[in-house]
């Protein structure tokens, strides 16, 4: 029998004490295979009970087998011993009860499961009884004079009367263990007897994929304990708004309106325009993506697809080359249709972090320097302009240069150049602005700049009153204005 069957079935028997059926209890009790020595105590008393003395002393020496250091297991059969007029025996078990006793007052069995306490006096009081039965009084008071010694409030009027008999060589009464009073299992294993169900049942809470086996449409967005929620835009908070497509292909933006995708990545697209490009949803945020590095995505809604479904298809990105990026010229990331064409040139910077700029074509360096300067919140006169990584004179570009020959090296509306800075003190402007991040902020997106709390961020621009980009630990990205505040200059 294993230990749960056991512990089973003691539950069930001490159950049924409690309501009284002793003889159902002690049926339960009989039938447990291997039982310890608290359920063959339990058995004892109720064989006890029903006056079944040579059962009960059967019992309570199986339990004192057992467990050899049971003080109460002697003191019960020492009242068995009593009952049956073996007084020298009785007198025996009540000496080794006192023993293991060990010089304590009592011993509280409430720990074992069992509400009782056992008085070191009142088993000197049955000594006592126990040499009065065999004659012998003057032992007899001397074991109730040493029970004063033991004695408590509670049993001074007990050890009172009995010396009082001795004295008159009269018996007195039988301290005697209470009838019902048995050991009982741990609450805490009995609690554990019952099936809990710790997962629970399988929802379905959203899908966007064939058979309805993925179980969320984007992908977690950043836990921040105790910390402003990130902004969410109007658009986001309605449900599934667009048609779903998988990104086959990376795409890396060059302007502040498109949108940082990854192959895998799943996207809700809005509006597609004549050129190409797309207006998407992603991980909460609208921006343009080229279209042709997208898939779309067949949404199963029947639930009898799911049957015979081992697992989620897999998404890898295809082996191929990615399609060259289109050219920009109808769709804005709002989803709208532009009213007329802009044909403006796309500046990507490259400075400690890469930025982009649009100017109108053949424009003057003046109008160049001052988005680049606005950007960087530098002033002009600080900023240095060159076609290429290495400053030289034929590569720098100032307010003396043909800017027909700087215009020359666009292609295909875009050109790239690269900024450096004269005005600098141990490596920082001096007009750039310094934040403190009141709260951690993490994110999957590539785009997105992660901290952690009281990390120092250098403020880059303002992307709208919602988000900012900054740099931080070498790296650069954006982030929810809410998690930072600026810190305030010199201290002041």
């Amino acid at each position: 029998m294993s230990f749960l069957d056991t512990l089973r079935q003691w539950d069930e028997a001490t159950t049924s004490v409690d309501r009284k059926d002793l003889s159902g209890a002690l049926e339960i009790f009989l039938s447990i295979k291997e039982p310890n020595s608290k359920i063959y105590f339990d058995i004892g008393c109720l064989h006890l009970i029903n006056q079944d003395l040579d059962a009960a002393e059967k019992a309570f020496d199986c339990s004192i087998r057992k467990d050899e250091h049971l003080a109460v297991a002697f003191f019960q059969r020492g009242i068995t011993f009593y009952k049956k007029e073996r007084y020298e025996e009785c007198l025996g078990d009540f000496q080794k009860a006192f023993k293991t006793l060990r010089g304590n007052q009592l011993i509280d069995y409430k720990a074992l499961g069992l509400r009782y306490k056992l008085y070191a006096c009142e088993v000197l009081h049955n000594m006592a009884l126990a040499e009065a039965q065999l004659g012998h009084w003057e032992k007899a008071h001397e074991n109730l004079v040493k029970a004063l010694n033991f004695k408590t409030e509670t049993k001074l009027n007990m050890i009172d009367r009995a010396l009082g008999s001795t004295l008159k060589q009269k018996l007195f009464k039988l301290v005697e263990f209470p009838s019902t009073v048995l050991f009982k299992p741990n609450k805490h294993y009995v609690a554990e007897l019952e099936k809990k169900d710790y997962l629970g049942k399988a929802k379905v809470v959203a899908s966007v994929v064939p058979q309805d086996a993925f179980s969320g449409f984007a992908p977690l967005q950043p836990q921040v304990k105790d910390g402003p929620t990130a902004p969410k835009e109007r658009e986001v908070l309605r449900a599934l708004e667009g048609e779903p497509h998988t990104v086959l292909f990376e795409f890396v933006p060059e302007t502040s309106d498109e949108l940082a995708v990854v192959p895998g990545n799943i996207v809700f697209v809005l509006q597609k325009g004549a050129d190409n490009w797309a207006s998407v949803i992603f991980n909460e945020r609208r921006g343009l993506v080229p279209y042709n590095y997208l898939e779309r995505l067949e949404i199963s809604l029947a639930s009898k697809q799911n049957e015979g479904i081992s697992g989620p298809p897999k998404q890898e990105p295809p082996r191929r080359e990615a399609p060259s990026r289109p050219e920009r010229k109808g769709v804005t990331p709002s989803g709208d249709v532009q009213r007329k064409a802009d044909n403006s040139y796309i500046v990507k910077v490259r400075y400690t972090f890469n930025f982009a700029v649009s100017v109108a074509p053949g424009s003057p360096y003046e109008k160049l320097i001052e988005k680049i300067s606005r950007k960087l919140n530098l002033s002009s006169a600080s900023i240095t302009l060159s076609l290429t990584s290495e400053v030289t004179e034929q590569s720098t570009i100032n307010a003396n240069t043909e800017m027909e020959s700087v215009w020359s090296h666009v292609s295909a509306g875009h050109i790239t150049l690269w900024c450096s800075t004269k005005e600098q003190t141990d490596g920082k402007p001096h007009n750039e602005i310094q934040l403190v991040a009141l709260h951690s902020y993490e994110s999957s997106n590539p785009e997105d700049l992660n901290f952690q709390q009281g990390d120092t961020i250098t403020l880059l621009s303002r992307v709208n009153e919602d988000w900012l980009e900054g740099q931080c630990n070498g790296n650069t990205g954006i982030f929810p204005a809410p998690f930072v505040e600026e810190v305030p200059v010199n201290g002041q």
